[in-house]
């Protein structure tokens, strides 16, 4: 799952508009923030495997600090508590929190059942990944409503704002078919590498489009 993740913190601004999109796409990509951090320091653990499923070219072998579902609850519990202190604002803190969760369970749909409930503890996931044309299908839908649901409760206020968004929407489709089709890498520290790199880009970029668009009329909440 990757733009499945970019379409809950789209479709999350029409319930917290003051919250910027930089902010909800820190919390839907959270546990993908932490994850190549413990692949370096070597506390948690991927094989470049194309055979583990028929869309990953992964095998997730040991991630339970950044992939558990009871660690997703206490990040999520954490992020959204430092929010709320610093904003005062529920329906951002919400969002945020159920952002964080999210993650757990669109990648409980998609994986095999590598994902643990808890470090140490039985794993879970549906396998969606086993379909190239479900996986594909399901995660295009999602972005798709996730589009029309920000696009509803936004407007650009100007070229940033219209063009901006667009190119942000265009470079995760270009990541997405293109990480599909390329060829797999050759090391994990590429892997992890790339993961830092992409949402430095990504997180900014995602503030900076929002910053130059305005809620709608009746979605100031």
């Amino acid at each position: 799952m990757f733009i499945g993740h970019f379409a809950v913190a789209l479709a999350s601004k029409r319930f917290a508009p003051r919250t910027n999109m930089g902010l909800l796409t820190t919390a839907t990509s959270f546990l993908d923030l932490l994850w190549p951090f413990f692949l370096l320091f070597g506390c948690e653990t991927v094989r470049i495997d194309t055979g583990d499923t028929r869309y990953s070219k992964f095998a997730f072998v040991s991630y339970p600090w950044s992939h558990s579902l009871l660690m997703a609850i206490i990040w999520a519990s954490g992020f959204a508590l430092a929010y709320y202190l610093i904003t005062r604002y529920r329906p951002g803190t919400i969002a945020i929190w159920i952002g964080v969760v999210s993650h757990w369970v669109l990648d409980w749909i998609t994986h095999r059942a590598d994902l643990p409930l808890y470090p140490g503890g039985p794993k879970a996931g549906l396998g969606l990944w086993n379909s190239i044309a479900g996986t594909m299908i399901v995660e295009l839908l999602l972005f798709a409503v996730g589009i029309w649901m920000y696009v509803g409760t936004t407007r650009a206020r100007d070229r940033i704002g219209r063009y901006g968004f667009l190119g942000f929407v265009a470079v995760l489709l270009l990541i997405d078919i293109s990480d599909r089709f390329s060829a797999p890498p050759t090391r994990v520290t590429a892997v992890a590498w790339s993961c830092i790199i992409a949402f430095a880009i990504l997180i900014p970029w995602a503030w900076w489009f929002d910053r130059h668009r305005v809620v709608r009329t009746g979605n100031v909440a």
